[in-house]
C-alpha cells in the first residue's frame, strides 16, 4: 500500500517516514550505495526494516508485547556481533513483569536472553551496543530506585556486559559477574570508538543530563560533561575527534570535542537545530553506518511537534558534526 501524501519527504537525508516514536536504530550492513537499518518503535513494540532505496517502504519484521508506560517499551536494538552468519537481532524491552533482553530473527519467535531486570514507575529505559570484542553491552535504568544502581546484586542502574546467551562475557572486571560499571538512572545511549579503546554512556539524572566515559570496574561518579538544562540526552557516536550526542527534548546534536587521549576538551557546539543545519526535531537512538555516516531516529510523536512525515529515520553525515567551540 503506498503511503499517504503527507509521508512524502524529498530530503535525501531521510531514509524512512511515517513511523511512530522511533526509540532505537540498528544500521544494517551496507549493500552497494543503499543504506538500510532496523528501527524500533517504543510504544507499538514494532521493529521495521527501512532502506534508502527509492520507493522502498518500511517493512515490519517483528512485534513485541511491551509495556510503554513511563519511559518503558521497546527502547534498545543491536545487531548480533555475528549478524552476517546468524541474522540475529537483540532488543531491550519492558514487559508487564520486568525489563529484559531478547534475541530474534525475522519470522521466528523471540528468545529471552536476560530477564528479571527491575521494572519501576520510571527508569525503565535500556540501550544496547555490540562491542568490538563480540560481547553485548546492556545499559539499564534504575527503575526509580537509586539504591538499586549501587547494589551489586541488582541488574538495575548498570552497564552489563554479556555474551549472546546472556551470561557474563569473558574479560569482565569481575569473573562470573555481568557488571561492567554501575551508577545509571535513565540511560539514553551507549557508543564506542572505532578502535574500541573507549566507551561512553549518556544518562538523564536528577537535575541534569550527563555523559560518562566508562572505566570497566569503576562506578560512574564523575561525568565528562553535564547539561543543567536537561536537553534529553539520547544516542551517541564517537567520531574520533568529536563525540556527538543526540537530544530528544531540545532536538539537536551536541558536538563535544575529544582529544587524542580521549578527554572532552571544551564546550559542545550545537548543530541540526534549524539554525545550524536542518532540524528533524527530537532525535533518539543512533548507530554507525560507516566512518562517514550514522543513522538516527526521531520521536516527535512522543511529546514533540510532529509534522505529517514523522516519525523518521534520518542519515547524519560526519560533516554535520564539527568539533566543539573550544576550551571553557
Amino acid at each position: 500500500m503506498p503511503p499517504p501524501d503527507g509521508c512524502k519527504d524529498f530530503n535525501k537525508a531521510v531514509i524512512a517516514t511515517c513511523l511512530d516514536t522511533v526509540s532505537a536504530v540498528a544500521a544494517l550492513p551496507v549493500a552497494g550505495s543503499t543504506i538500510g537499518a532496523l528501527a524500533a518503535e517504543r510504544v507499538s513494540g514494532r521493529v521495521l526494516r527501512v532502506s534508502s532505496e527509492p520507493k522502498t517502504e518500511p517493512s515490519e519484521i517483528a512485534t513485541f508485547d511491551v509495556d510503554a508506560t513511563g519511559d518503558g517499551g521497546l527502547t534498545g536494538l543491536a545487531l548480533s556481533p555475528t549478524y552476517a552468519e546468524d541474522r540475529l537481532v537483540f532488543a531491550y524491552l519492558t514487559t508487564e513483569k520486568d525489563n529484559r533482553v531478547v534475541r530474534f530473527a525475522e519470522g521466528q519467535p523471540p528468545k529471552p536472553v536476560l530477564t528479571g531486570i527491575p521494572k519501576g514507575p520510571e527508569g525503565n529505559r535500556g540501550v544496547l551496543l555490540a562491542d568490538s570484542a563480540g560481547a553485548l553491552l546492556v545499559a539499564t535504568g534504575d527503575a526509580g530506585d537509586p539504591a538499586a544502581a549501587a547494589d551489586p546484586k541488582s541488574l538495575a542502574g548498570k552497564v552489563l556486559r554479556i555474551d549472546t546467551s546472556g551470561g557474563p562475557a569473558k574479560g569482565n572486571p569481575t569473573a562470573g559477574s555481568r557488571v561492567l560499571t554501575s551508577g545509571l538512572q535513565a540511560p539514553g545511549g551507549i557508543c564506542e570508538s572505532a578502535d574500541g579503546s573507549r566507551t561512553w554512556v549518556t544518562d538523564r539524572t536528577e537535575g541534569k543530563d550527563v555523559v560518562y566515559r566508562i572505566e570497566p570496574g569503576t562506578a560512574l561518579s564523575t561525568p565528562v560533561w553535564t547539561w543543567p538544562d536537561r536537553p534529553g540526552v539520547a544516542g551517541c557516536t564517537d567520531w574520533s575527534d568529536v563525540l556527538i550526542v543526540a537530544t530528544s527534548k531540545a532536538g539537536n546534536l551536541q558536538n563535544l570535542p575529544v582529544t587524542e587521549e580521549g578527554a572532552i576538551s571544551g564546550q559542545p557546539s550545537v548543530t541540526m537545530d534549524g539554525e545550524n543545519g536542518s532540524s528533524f526535531g527530537r532525535l533518539t537512538g543512533m548507530d554507525v553506518v560507516n566512518p562517514d555516516f550514522v543513522v538516527a531516529g526521531t520521536a516527535n510523536k512522543d511529546g514533540g511537534e510532529p509534522v505529517s512525515s514523522d516519525d523518521r529515520v534520518v542519515l547524519i553525515s560526519r560533516q554535520q558534526s564539527p568539533a566543539g567551540n573550544g576550551r571553557d
